[in-house]
């Protein structure tokens, strides 16, 4: 997800100072990008999925073994309207906005912006993004609607908050009571929903339901796995160093099959900053990005634990993965220090062959890596998970450019971040113990020579094959072009996807490729100008900034932008912010879904029957430019989207 506030600290905005291998270079070591685009396929779709001889049970055509198209709408052209654009035979609602009443007695959103921390606490948070549905007993009407409420939007200029507190353009840096701080801390989090469809076919939500719940940045957390009681993350409010308070900033998510929501929490550098004249950062602190004195967000005038110079461990105890659990409304979220802290963009549940817990991670910045992590123990159906993600290893990504299958591959090793078993973190004696591995995990990364991305935002697992995907979303800071990559900013981003050896999640090695180089034929020429895009990219469904990544339960891939709406120079002709489908093994893209002014499309979800998709619309208007969904002169809020099939059927079809 972008940044709210570029000008102070950015995903954009490199921290890693290390000599690790950048991606491109990888990939300009591994085949030159110009036989890529005239192909359009690389490494060959078919043989990259082990169709035709490779995987058992995978289809042998583009129909999939269906009879029919894997994707069966017609596309739609961009948008620059304040609505939603959707393909013909689909409607798409809203539901559970910013604001709208969730706990019992909460009262109705006001439409102006003057609720109080104490109410903002009993309504849905701010700006969605991630988002899961736990079906109830399997239906396919009625679930659990969890997501996550990443930031409150901030004006990039001026620093201000827009609309959490009215019309734009209030600057309530002149008057930072307290309330203001904890209204804002009250936005943020996480909202479980009680849902179901009512006589007339709507989704509405469940009033007085006991599973509606408000997760915030004061919400009560426990710290497990191997960092938990260190000495790093132990403060004044904590000397055990295993409770913590609240989550924050939280981007994408993920889920276990044991029934249970997994929030990822991203830029929480954003919210430590000091009000000393100093920059006192130690060098951890610089490598994940806080600020060297005021932060974005100023919480630390009024909440001391966010002031790092008063406590210098606090933040320590964000940037991890949290366990929630949204069928026990009194449980306790979890914070799972085995799978490393970083800025977190979504976590991608597999298993390996053998039945252990496999999750894959992005970390959202540029020139930071991709990790994976393997639970030591096994999942049991029905039994007892809850302690899985507390014991395994953690892994980072390096890309090489060996030889795989096909005419553009490369290969791949995932390197153990353990103080123990890796001589290159036994000699390294800034890592005392297996918790600081872990608490400074990008670090570590920095020490084992993992291959710095392009913004690694969600990753996806294939259904049926077990292929992953993941959303490289921009490097619009680097200078140096190459043969590899002409284009010596990033500006539109790319799909990058790789396999397991032997198909096994928990393999150390793995072969990729480039599912798809995002452009803009529209404004360069293909195939000479690789700004253009891969050969999968048209004027028909160019976009730029791929961020959410989903597949569906039949293989469709759901790519969600969160790039440049301008609608000029680079970006003419891409419109606002989009939804597009592709099939993995033609690989052709379609534009399904456009979303309104100023915003970004986000998180997927579907009910069991893939009949129902949810979807959200995260800060409409953050430049001042939009009144979705109210319209008129409301003010815009972030909400979920429900899409439905006219005919009953199946999205996508």
């Amino acid at each position: 997800m972008n940044s709210p506030a570029a000008h102070i600290d950015s995903e954009d905005i490199s921290t890693n100072l290390s000599a690790n291998p950048e991606f491109q270079t990888v990939v300009d070591r591994a085949v030159s990008r110009r036989g890529f685009l005239r192909s359009g396929t690389g490494l060959t779709a078919a043989m990259f999925l082990g169709l035709g001889g490779g995987l058992a049970g995978c289809a042998t055509s583009a129909s999939h073994g269906s009879g029919k198209p894997l994707m069966g709408f017609k596309a739609i052209p961009i948008s620059t309207s304040d609505s939603l654009q959707i393909a013909p035979g689909y409607t798409a609602s809203v539901l559970a906005p910013w604001g709208t009443a969730l706990i019992d007695g909460a009262p109705n959103f006001k439409g102006d912006g003057s609720e109080d921390a104490a109410v903002q606490a009993l309504q849905v948070g701010d700006n969605h993004d991630g988002i899961h549905f736990f079906a109830l007993d399997g239906k396919n009407h009625e679930g659990l609607l969890v997501m996550n409420h990443e930031y409150c939007t901030v004006d990039e200029k001026t620093g201000a908050y827009v609309w959490l507190f009215g019309s734009k353009g209030g600057d309530v840096r002149k008057t930072w009571s307290k309330d203001n701080v904890h209204k804002s801390m009250n936005a943020h989090g996480v909202s479980v929903i009680h849902i179901q469809k009512n006589a007339k076919g709507q989704w509405d939500l469940v009033k007085g339901s006991a599973y509606h719940r408000r997760i915030t940045a004061f919400s009560a957390m426990e710290m497990t796995g191997p960092a938990s009681g260190d000495a790093l993350l132990q403060t004044k409010g904590d000397p055990s160093g295993r409770r913590a308070q609240g989550t924050f900033n939280n981007c994408g998510n993920g889920f276990t099959p044991w029934g249970t929501y997994l929030t990822c929490e991203e830029n929480f550098n954003n919210y430590f900053g000091t009000s000393g004249a100093e920059d006192r950062r130690n060098a951890a602190q610089k490598r994940y990005g806080l600020s060297a004195k005021g932060s974005t967000f100023q919480w630390e005038k009024h909440e001391a634990r966010f002031d790092y110079a008063k406590e210098p461990n606090e933040s320590n105890r964000f940037g991890w993965i949290v366990e929630i659990d949204p069928f026990n409304p009194g449980s306790i979220a979890q914070k799972r220090t085995a799978l490393g802290r970083f800025k977190h963009e979504n976590a991608a549940f597999a298993l390996s062959k053998d039945g252990r817990a496999v999750v894959y991670m992005g970390d959202d910045q540029v020139n930071d890596y991709i990790y994976k992590f393997v639970s030591d123990g096994k999942y049991t159906k029905g039994g007892d998970n809850s302690q899985l993600l507390d014991k395994g290893k953690l892994y980072v990504a390096r890309f090489d450019a060996g030889k795989a299958v096909g005419d553009f591959a490369g290969t791949g090793q995932w390197l153990l971040l353990d103080k123990q078993a890796n001589p290159k973190l036994q000699a390294d004696s800034s890592f005392a113990n297996q918790a600081a591995v872990l608490v400074h995990a990008r670090m570590a990364g920095d020490v084992v020579g993992a291959t710095k991305m392009d913004r690694p935002e969600w990753v996806s697992v294939h259904p049926k094959t077990g292929e992953v995907y993941v959303t490289l979303t921009n490097n619009t800071s680097r200078t140096v072009a190459d043969e590899a990559n002409p284009r010596a900013k990033n500006v539109y981003g790319q799909i990058v996807r790789w396999r397991e050896a032997g198909g096994d999640a928990a393999a150390t090695t793995f072969e990729w490729d480039i599912f798809v180089l995002a452009g803009n034929p529209t404004v360069h020429t293909a195939p000479k100008d690789l700004r253009a895009g891969s050969a999968n990219i048209t004027a028909d469904n160019t976009f730029n900034s791929p961020d959410g990544l989903a597949f569906d339960a039949d293989g469709r891939l759901w790519i969600q932008t969160d790039g440049k709406y301008s609608n000029q120079g680079d970006y003419a002709g891409q419109g606002n912010n989009q939804m597009l489908c592709a099939d993995p093994v033609t690989k052709e893209i379609r534009r399904f879904f456009v979303g309104p002014k100023e915003a970004e499309v986000t998180g997927i979800t579907f009910t069991p029957d893939h009949k129902t998709m949810f979807i959200n619309i995260q800060h409409p208007g953050e430049e001042g430019d939009s009144h979705w969904p109210g319209g008129g002169n409301s003010i815009p809020r972030s909400a979920t989207v429900v899409i439905t099939k006219d005919d009953g059927g199946v999205i996508g079809t």
